[in-house]
């Protein structure tokens, strides 16, 4: 299981909290799914009040809220610091977006956040690239958990730059990964796993789907079969065949 800033989590499947049909089905979501974590927007509290607050504190998870939709430096430490006093935690998760179309982080504000936000007291979740010198810079900053995107949020496209992310878990083989936005099906949420990641942080692809219960069930099983076929050192692609049969004591037949 995971381990953020020394806490330990009962799962590596994080799950968010919007667009669901319902609040019901977001409950049962959450149950079907054993998420360890949900996040949270704070301008989405704002908007519901105490009962989805006390929606999600019914569901015995722990809580991260995050910046979304902050796009300035300044935008996304006010938001982090109304958060901070609102759930009562130093975590958050810090988005800074730099491109309306694709989200993408702005990885130079995002950088200057997260100094300002650890220098505050926070343990910051960076939402960021999968870049090594970016993810170095934002180390450096404070942060002790990276979360590289794996494709644009809600695109559903799975993973974009395996390669790239694989790079990263071998360069940073000690630091807490997630693989957050873009995960669409559970075999990309199993691929995650299966590099080496430790979590996986998605929304959109269970709460729009059409069954989003039977969805979140789908991806615990995923999320639990990759972490498994990566402890069992899975074999090495070829280019070539490899019978699974042995020659040797076969029959000749004349």
């Amino acid at each position: 299981m995971p381990v953020f800033y020394g806490r330990d989590i009962a799962s590596p499947l994080m799950l968010g909290t919007a667009q669901y049909p319902s609040p019901a089905v977001l409950a049962q979501a959450f149950r079907a799914s054993n998420a360890g974590i949900a996040t949270v927007s704070l301008r989405r509290e704002g908007g519901e009040g105490q009962a989805f607050h006390s929606l999600i504190r019914d569901l015995g998870v722990t809580v991260l809220p995050n910046t979304a939709g902050c796009h300035s430096v300044k935008e996304a430490v006010t938001t982090a610091h109304m958060a901070r006093e609102f759930f009562d935690t130093p975590w958050i998760k810090l988005e800074v977006i730099g491109d309306h179309d694709t989200l993408q982080p702005d990885v130079v504000a995002l950088i200057e956040a997260a100094r300002i936000l650890t220098a505050d007291g926070f343990q910051v979740f960076p939402y960021c690239t999968e870049d090594l010198s970016v993810c170095g810079h934002l180390l450096d900053a404070g942060c002790r958990v990276l979360m590289p995107w794996g494709a644009p949020i809600g695109s559903g496209r799975g993973l974009n730059n395996p390669y790239g992310l694989r790079s990263l878990r071998a360069h940073f083989p000690d630091v807490p990964l997630v693989v957050d936005a873009g995960i669409g099906l559970p075999s990309h949420a199993a691929q995650a796993m299966e590099l080496g990641y430790d979590a996986v942080l998605l929304n959109t692809a269970v709460a729009r789907a059409g069954d989003p219960v039977a969805m979140a069930r789908a991806m615990a099983l995923a999320i639990e079969a990759g972490q498994l076929a990566r402890k069992a050192e899975p074999i090495e692609a070829r280019d070539m065949a490899a019978p699974s049969t042995p020659l040797m004591g076969m029959a000749v037949l004349g």
